[in-house]
């Protein structure tokens, strides 16, 4: 099938072909394991594709994800291109991050979301990981409020908006 799939999914990259695979894939773990191993298995343009069924996937299934989740932080500290790093943390944003990849996760969101470099939609899902986390971890409050108040003059329509929502939940 994971031969099918990624023929399927190569062929017609279409949302509406997206969607129609998401919905055969369902909740079915076996089905998703198809799909994270196109994802992992490269090369880029593979990974880059797979990415939006993998987030549509999880979407609609948000548990699914979480066997990969250590995998797929650590990808966001490799050379790997925006698409994915949006992806991944698209999909993050959705979950509750469980203990064991706390620490990375923060890592990883915190220099992402500092980062000069990293485009908009990147941050703001960090952003939005960051803000999900503190509330496991409400120690975190007080810095990701500094560095958000810090970057909000500067930042697009996108950022001050997810940026200000954030920031009033910081205050709860």
């Amino acid at each position: 099938m994971e031969g099918d799939l990624k023929s399927r999914l190569m062929t017609d990259r279409s949302k509406r072909n997206i969607e129609r695979l998401a919905q055969e894939i369902g909740a079915d773990e076996e089905k998703f394991a198809e799909v994270m191993a196109i994802f992992f298995s490269g090369p880029y343009r593979v990974t880059h594709f797979s990415a939006h069924l993998l987030g549509k996937c999880c979407d609609l299934h948000p548990h699914l994800i979480l066997p990969y989740l250590g995998k797929m932080i650590d990808l966001l500290d490799e050379d790997v291109h925006d698409s994915l790093k949006r992806n991944i943390l698209r999909t993050m944003q959705f979950i509750d991050v469980p203990e064991e990849h706390w620490d990375k996760a923060v890592q990883y969101c915190f220099e992402l979301l500092q980062s000069k470099k990293e485009p908009i939609a990147v941050k703001v899902f960090g952003m939005t990981v960051l803000a999900n986390l503190c509330e496991k971890l409400p120690e975190l409050k007080n810095e990701l409020r500094i560095i958000i108040e810090d970057q909000m003059p500067y930042g697009s329509a996108g950022f001050k908006s997810r940026g200000s929502k954030i920031l009033k939940k910081l205050q709860q």
